[in-house]
């Protein structure tokens, strides 16, 4: 799964609507590949944790590859930087 440039609080609830097909599609672990956002925000990461629940809730691992560094510390300041296994890119 590519997360787009921008996954901010303008277009969270569009990202979010579309992960159940997107995680349905595939088998193994669900990858996030984050390499490509340069916009982002506290609800990437609650897009984020969604994409984990639908993950784990169809059996499935979880990961994100690719983040920003800075994202990696936003999720580290909201404790949540182990349950998403982020990876800076």
């Amino acid at each position: 799964m590519q997360l787009p440039a921008s996954a901010t609080l303008d277009n969270a609830a569009e990202l979010a609507a579309a992960l159940p097909s997107q995680i349905a599609q595939g088998s193994g672990p669900v990858r996030v590949d984050a390499s490509a956002l340069t916009a982002y925000d506290s609800s990437t990461l609650s897009l984020l944790l969604e994409a984990r629940r639908h993950a784990l809730a169809t059996g499935r691992g979880f990961e994100v590859a690719g983040a920003p560094a800075t994202l990696v510390a936003l999720a580290a300041l909201y404790g949540v930087d182990e349950l998403l296994s982020l990876s800076a890119g």
